[in-house]
């Protein structure tokens, strides 16, 4: 790994000396291997210490992290076959959306995510993961094959929210997401939605109406980004900071522990000790276990079953009460 976060610099410099023990002891006759176990273990606490402990934006700065898996890497891992799909035979293809057919130990599936990329030219051919109207409707394409042929759904969530630039506005950026957010709410097939990086607004909205809506341990789902927040909420314009986002995300509740307790999910999975960058294979492997077990839990149910039950999730969202007192 060769980024760290600010708070992650203790485990930076004691990662550091532990490579340069090792190194130094190697075709030495210097024997410090009980000095790097004793490190190892410190090493460990320490990381049990950070973790276990985690601020709102601390999980906000993960669920952005550099090197965190995106959808791509999860398919490559979790698929024996993957047949990408392109086009909403509208306007084009979008690149911020992938989708296509799989396999996973012999389930038919429809995967789609977005897509942010790692390198600068990718990022900007992905544009950072935030689609355009073309890639809603290529997505609800694939949904509506998925349908035909009574294959499952699963959506991999991961996008600071869909673009907000003139062409996509000009080509109905908030009538595909609206018209996914209806489709999606009467597909008569299982739907899964995991969100494994960032769940921003609208553009995570437009592929998660789902039976079961899961998310990683540091992933994050919210109607605004803490920046945003904080600009609107304070607008203090170019003295809004770090501080500022933090007390944003702490306010937004949008970290995972956060929306399972609300019900907006159903369940965390949980992540390799550091975040599931520190360990791609296991955390696409828990992903890939909870896929096959909830298909499974899917598949038992009728059509109409499922879309029931789908509308009773999504209706009690949001529960509230209200007391009126009576004028005299």
């Amino acid at each position: 790994m060769s980024y760290y976060l600010e708070f992650e610099k203790p485990i930076q410099e004691l990662e550091i000396k532990i490579e340069e023990l090792k190194k130094l002891s190697n075709g030495s006759e210097l024997d410090l291997s009980q000095e790097i176990k004793r490190l190892n273990k410190k090493l460990k606490e320490l990381k049990n210490d950070i973790f276990s402990n985690l601020t709102s934006w601390q999980k906000t700065q993960l669920a952005r992290h550099p090197e965190r898996p995106y959808t791509l890497d999860y398919i490559s891992l979790i698929c024996e076959e993957f047949v990408e799909l392109h086009g909403d035979r509208r306007f084009g293809d979008d690149p911020a959306i992938v989708a296509g057919i799989g396999k996973i130990e012999g389930h038919s599936i429809v995967i789609i995510g977005h897509q942010k990329g790692r390198t600068i030219k990718e990022r900007i051919y992905r544009n950072f993961g935030q689609a355009h109207p073309e890639g809603y409707r290529k997505a609800l394409r694939i949904m509506r094959l998925a349908e035909r042929f009574s294959i499952p759904v699963v959506t991999m969530i991961d996008t600071p929210g869909a673009y907000p630039g003139i062409g996509a506005e000009e080509r109905g950026q908030a009538e595909a997401i609206a018209t996914n957010l209806m489709e999606m709410s009467q597909l008569k097939i299982p739907i899964i939605s995991i969100v494994i990086g960032e769940g921003g607004s609208g553009g995570a909205l437009g592929l998660s109406v789902a039976d079961r809506i899961f998310m990683l341990e540091y992933s994050i789902y919210s109607v605004i980004s803490p920046e945003g927040c904080a600009a609107i909420l304070w607008k203090k314009d170019s003295d809004v900071g770090v501080d500022d986002y933090a007390k944003a995300a702490e306010e937004l509740k949008l970290t995972a522990e956060d929306l399972e307790k609300f019900g907006i999910i159903d369940e965390v999975i949980p992540e390799p000790l550091g975040g599931a960058h520190r360990d791609i294979n296991e955390t696409a492997k828990r992903i890939k276990s909870k896929i096959i077990a909830t298909i499974k839990e899917l598949n038992s149910f009728t059509a109409e079953e499922l879309l029931e039950n789908r509308y009773s999730k999504f209706r009690k969202i949001g529960n509230f009460w209200s007391s009126l007192r009576r004028r005299k």
